[in-house]
């Protein structure tokens, strides 16, 4: 693929499409500044058999940045959710999605969490969120009368027995439980061969639980499930090279993709750096400013102070 910005060589940009069948297409257009419009440059490489192909059928989930967030109750939706089962791009309706589908299973064993019995998505669903952020378990409530759905939390207390549980509304507890659901949502719902697109999925967690997601990140695509992950977090990525030093995911399986703005003058492109992951694991480079970032700082508290 050839981006186009402001601050491109050209006024062109051009994509390619390589679908598993070996069908490819390609396609080159032309940025007519005169016009505001995009123009093909020329026709595109396809065949027919090309269109009747999608990337977006009922097994692709999109998840933007900004997720919605805890609410008093979550709307349903009969067109979404229940006939092309979507969550929404702001996981709007992951809610209505669990009341519908909670009870079909998840497409293996091994997106399954440790040591739960059941892979029915709901449990699967809970368990999950009880890892990511310690202890959380989800209370669904249908309100069919007016479409909504309540949704609500409970903590384990570290009991043996707990009789009688605290619901809390999701109004009530901390910001990155509800808006981490759709994603884990997205990714246990999903089969073999399906599409996530996930924005940020670290947002408002804390390492602990960003660390898991992307562990839960790397079972999903050691299933056949192809995530593309957008994130600023190390403690993700590291979540998905512990997978591949456990042998969970297989590093040939593992794409990175790092953008670094070019630090000389007059130049506002961006290099793409690709690091290789080994099968323990491990970097063959460390982009500057993400995974040495730690190590800059700890040099810097490890030296002299200014007083």
């Amino acid at each position: 693929m050839r981006s186009l910005d402001i601050y491109a060589g050209e006024d062109e940009i051009s994509f390619t499409v390589l679908l598993d069948n070996g069908l490819e297409g390609q396609w080159h257009l032309k940025y007519e500044r005169d016009k505001l419009v995009l123009g093909y440059v020329s026709p595109p490489t396809i065949s027919e058999e090309m269109f009747e192909q999608s990337l977006f059928t009922d097994s692709f989930h999109y998840l933007q940045a900004e997720r919605i967030g805890p609410r008093t109750a979550f709307e349903k939706s009969g067109l979404l959710s229940k006939k092309s089962k979507q969550l929404g791009t702001r996981g709007e309706y992951a809610a209505h999605f669990l009341t519908l589908f909670g009870r079909e299973h998840i497409c293996s064993s091994k997106l399954a969490f440790p040591d739960v019995d059941s892979q029915k998505l709901a449990q699967q669903v809970e368990a999950w969120l009880g890892k990511i952020s310690p202890g959380t378990r989800l209370h669904l409530i249908d309100l069919s009368n007016i479409d909504l759905i309540n949704l609500q939390y409970s903590f384990d207390e570290g009991k043996i027995e707990i009789i009688e549980r605290t619901q809390y509304r999701s109004t009530n507890v901390g910001f990155g439980i509800t808006y981490v659901l759709p994603v884990i949502v997205a990714l246990l719902s999903s089969s073999p061969k399906a599409l996530v697109l996930l924005e940020n999925p670290e947002a408002h967690l804390h390492p602990q639980g960003q660390a898991k997601m992307g562990e839960l990140i790397a079972r999903a695509a050691s299933c056949g499930i192809q995530v593309v992950v957008e994130t600023h977090s190390d403690h993700v990525l590291n979540g998905i090279l512990i997978a591949v030093h456990a042998g969970i995911l297989k590093p040939e399986e593992v794409n990175l993709h790092f953008f670094q703005r070019s630090n000389k003058p007059d130049d506002m492109s961006s290099e793409i750096i690709s690091p290789k992951v080994n099968r323990d694991g491990r970097l063959d480079q460390w982009p500057d400013g993400f995974f040495d970032e730690w190590d800059k700082s700890v040099e810097i508290l490890l030296g002299p102070s200014a007083a």
